[in-house]
């Protein structure tokens, strides 16, 4: 009876459970299963394939991991093919795996991502670098190799340290390809380069030779010499066998391989004629840190492989995804996770058929398992397994080798941390975070055709197209640049200084000139530069002033003549005059110095007076003592001897200041009389700018544009000037007959039009310091070469030489043709005259210091109790008395002993009487004591 009812139970279970509704295990089963997804017979999946299985051997034998729980690998082939690899990836999650390693090519992992979506399952892919496959549309998308992003960096990076500005790129024509260039073009554009041109090969095996024939043609006529192969094995061999055909292999060419090259190096045995083919090629390999492990599994692998497969760093990384999953569903286990699936409610509507849709089921807890993976922090093979917050592995690097011979050299290092270096990058990881230009060096290269000089990397396209070269139809100024009347040639200044460049580049540029304007009047130059970006010319040459709004949308040659905005105005002789005495000091020079020669006087009489005889007596003689002494000291005549200290103190410095004051004085005198005067009311741009007069500029230059912008001067004020003879007509008519005050253009026009034009000077000094060069396109090499040339030339003489034969012109000098100020300036001298009065300042306070303690110290007589008035005006007649009084020398003496102190008090009376009597005599007389 037990038996019948139990036979319907296990009915119905095993009914239950092919119908999938809910598939349980225990919590840590004795089996997990796991897919391994890629192309086996490809070197990637031959190599990986062992790697894979030797890494479940050492799982499953080592007891600290899984504790009892063993890993099963079902390894399928997708062939690299998005339709094979979905089928594959179907049938596997048929059979309740919780994860899948691989896929290995990133077309599959764009189709299987989305099936891991949806049931929750890891992929681990150790060879998809498509740097597309983000996070956040393929979250269960692990990638635990290093991703194209970073290889396509240090491409850019390398680049960019050669100093190359543009690249041509091959690819193969599938994710793979197209996303590896997108992601180099944005690197590149980041440092400032491009890719020029790119092509793509189609990934379909067999591709013809002549195909590829095409291809490179068209990449020759280029003007990169900088080529980046982005392709397969296959496809990359054969370009390398036909660019040798074709002569791309020598010199001049450089060429950057993806890491494809670098585990074909690393794994196979390459035959000699293949290896011949890619002399000098720079390549890209996954840099793995040395590690004693990493030594002993490579010795081990020698073993396996009996030295007929080598190992590459996908097998390594291989090898480390399927402990980094161990270790993940370990601690999956830890965390109370538990293998189980549900079906799919939406996949139960679309059963029928034979697709079996129902088998299909979700892993309940896939979101726990890829947490755990996510957070993984272990040491591997391959180094640290840890991921940042992109799901990228730290520590991206890559070595740089060098094919040389019949194998290839390290020549440095890349890594994300320290950027380009010698070092390796673990030995950098602890060293404070710089990624400074300065220090980021690679070992010499051996390039293409055998040569240790650096490629130039660019050349001019080989394909009959001549440079468009902009040259300024000029109306005025001709010596710089013109047009030859009844041809296409140009001539000039300018045209000379480019030929001769020309001439020093180690390369030939075919190029034309066209001309911009139509003769009659000077073109527009911000126009003629703004038609480079345009594409209407590929360069300018002429008299283009380098400003800094045509830097930010061209680049400019080394300047090779120099420039800056001068005022130009006419000028008057001045003759001397009866009053030319005068002209040597300004007003305010002439009133200062006056008022210190009064001051002087004052200040040394006010010192002298109580001591000195020859400072006192009536106040008309005081007076006239004082302006006779402080004259006097012009000439160094003053009779008067000074007795006190003070005085003498100041007499000194005052003495100093006259023989400066009299020693310029007589110099410019004597400047003024002997030597032509030249006068314009306008001095500078400063005094032109606050005047309301009209200003002249030369049509068509920048001048126009700085004046009104930068100055903020009406362009009301502005009058646009076409030749030398409109400049002198305005010049001379003045701003009252319809001209100009004054014409402000660049000093070599202005030279060129002063040779001719002797009766207008520069003013001022230049204002604007530019200078002239030639204009290219952004990034153009041909600028930065030019530069070099231009550099020799003004090096070697030939540039002055240039110079001389266009622009050096003897019809008038060009002396003395700045106006300059003739007139001594209070400025020049106020700090004598602060020492000066300073030193007065100071003898007067200690004056009047002795004189107020004097007062203190003297107490009030009977003489003077007796006279009516308030105890103020008491205090100012004795401090007036002691200012008059004259000091007894001898007196001093008198202090010393204290028996002569009844006579000294006597004699001091006496004193204060006849200073007493003496007052009251002045004041009946209407005197005033002084």
């Amino acid at each position: 009876m037990k038996t019948i009812w139990f036979l319907p139970l296990v009915f119905l279970f095993f009914g239950l459970f092919s119908f999938g509704y809910c598939k349980n295990v225990s919590a840590r089963p004795a089996v997990v299963n796991v897919g391994a997804l890629f192309t086996l017979d490809s070197t990637i999946g031959r190599v990986a394939k062992i790697a894979i299985e030797e890494a479940v051997k050492d799982v499953n034998s080592n007891s600290s991991i899984l504790h009892g729980t063993k890993l099963n690998i079902t390894m399928q082939s997708s062939n690299c093919s998005g339709f094979i690899g979905m089928v594959e990836a179907l049938r596997f999650m048929e059979t309740d795996i919780v994860a899948i390693i691989g896929p290995q090519c990133s077309t599959v992992a764009h189709i299987i991502s989305y099936v891991s979506n949806e049931l929750q399952v890891p992929l681990l892919s150790f060879g998809v670098t498509d740097p597309t496959l983000s996070s956040l549309q393929y979250p269960f998308f692990v990638r635990t190799t290093q991703s194209d992003s970073y290889q396509m960096t240090a491409v850019a990076e390398m680049v960019s340290y050669y100093g190359w500005k543009a690249v041509s790129v091959i690819f193969v024509d599938n994710e793979y390809g197209r996303n590896g260039v997108s992601a180099l073009n944005d690197k590149l554009a980041e440092r400032r380069c491009r890719i020029s041109y790119k092509s793509g090969i189609p990934p379909e095996s067999g591709v013809n030779t002549g195909y590829v024939m095409d291809l490179l043609v068209k990449v020759a006529l280029m003007e990169s010499r900088v080529i980046v192969l982005h392709v397969s094995p296959s496809l990359g061999f054969q370009v390398f066998s036909v660019a040798k055909y074709l002569g791309m292999m020598g010199n001049g060419y450089v060429w950057i391989a993806t890491d494809w090259l670098a585990y074909m190096l690393d794994s196979a045995s390459l035959p000699s004629e293949t290896l011949e083919s890619m002399q000098g090629v720079l390549v890209l390999r996954q840099h793995i840190p040395e590690s004693d492990r990493k030594k002993d599994f490579l010795s081990r692998w020698k073993n396996l492989t009996g030295g007929s497969l080598g190992m590459n760093s996908y097998g390594l990384y291989a090898y480390d995804s399927v402990w980094l999953l161990a270790h993940a569903i370990e601690s999956f286990f830890n965390q109370g996770g538990k293998i189980s699936f549900s079906n799919d409610s939406r996949l139960k509507t679309m059963e029928g058929g034979n697709l079996h849709l129902g088998a299909m089921s979700i892993f309940d807890d896939g979101m726990l398992l890829l947490g755990n993976i996510l957070q993984s922090n272990l040491v591997g093979l391959t180094g640290p397994l840890k991921f940042n917050s992109d799901r990228s592995l730290i520590h991206a690097a890559y070595d740089i080798i060098n094919v040389i011979g019949t194998g290839f050299r390290i020549i440095g290092y890349w890594s994300n941390y320290s950027g380009l270096s010698k070092e390796p990058p673990e030995t950098l990881y602890a060293q404070p975070f710089n990624r400074s230009s300065t220090i980021q060096h690679l070992h010499s290269v051996i390039w293409p055709g055998e040569t240790l000089s650096k490629p130039r990397g660019w050349v001019f396209p080989n394909n009959g197209k001549l440079l468009k070269i902009g040259v300024p139809n000029r109306a005025s100024y001709r010596e710089f640049v013109s047009k030859v009347r009844g041809s296409d040639m140009f001539q000039g200044f300018c045209i000379d200084v480019f030929t001769a460049a020309v001439n020093l580049l180690p390369y030939a540029v075919p190029y034309q000139f066209v001309a911009f304007g139509d003769g009659h009047k000077n073109p527009s130059y911000t126009q003629l530069v703004d038609s480079i970006t345009t594409g209407v010319f590929d360069a300018v040459v002429g008299d283009i002033t380098i400003v800094t709004n045509r830097t930010k949308i061209v680049d400019f040659s080394q300047p090779y003549a120099a420039s800056g905005l001068v005022v130009v105005v006419p000028f008057r002789k001045l003759n001397t005059g009866a009053w030319a005495f005068l002209r040597p000091f300004s007003p305010l020079m002439w009133t200062v110095t006056a008022c210190f020669f009064v001051v002087v006087g004052i200040v040394v009489w006010i010192l002298e007076h109580r001591i000195n005889d020859e400072f006192r007596g009536p106040p008309k003689r005081q007076v006239i003592t004082i302006l006779w002494f402080s004259l006097s000291t012009l000439f160094f005549a003053h009779k008067e001897n000074t007795v006190s200290t003070l005085g003498r103190l100041v007499l000194i410095i005052w003495l100093f200041v006259v023989l400066i004051i009299n020693s310029s004085y007589t110099a410019s005198l004597t400047s003024i009389l002997t030597v032509q005067q030249l006068y314009s009311p306008i001095n500078g741009i400063e005094s032109l700018r606050k005047s309301d007069d009209p200003i002249g500029y030369q049509e068509g230059s920048f001048a126009e544009y700085y004046l009104s912008q930068e100055l903020n001067i009406s362009k009301s004020r502005l009058v646009a000037l076409r030749t030398p003879e409109d400049y002198a007509k305005a010049l001379k008519d003045g701003p009252g007959k319809g001209g100009v005050a004054a014409v402000v253009d660049e000093r070599p026009y202005v030279e060129l039009f002063l040779s001719s034009q002797c009766s207008f000077r520069i003013v001022g000094q230049e204002f604007t310091k530019s200078g002239w060069g030639f204009a290219f396109p952004r990034d153009s090499p041909l600028a930065v070469d030019l530069s070099s040339a231009i550099l020799e030339l003004a090096e070697n003489g030939d540039l002055q030489r240039i110079h001389d034969k266009w622009l050096m012109k003897s019809s008038c000098s060009l002396e003395n043709a700045e106006l300059e100020s003739d007139r001594l300036h209070l400025s020049s001298f106020w700090g004598l005259f602060l020492i000066c009065g300073v030193a007065c300042f100071i003898a007067l306070l200690i004056y009047f210091l002795q004189i107020m303690q004097q007062l203190c110290k003297s107490a009030p007589s009977d003489s003077i109790s007796s006279e009516p008035g308030s105890t103020r005006s008491r205090r100012l007649q004795r401090f007036l008395s002691l200012m008059d009084g004259k000091e007894d020398i001898t007196k001093n003496k008198s202090k010393r002993t204290k028996v002569e102190g009844p006579s000294f008090h006597g004699d001091r009376d006496e004193d204060f009487g006849r200073s007493s009597k003496r007052r009251a005599t002045d004041l009946a007389t209407g005197s005033n004591i002084n």
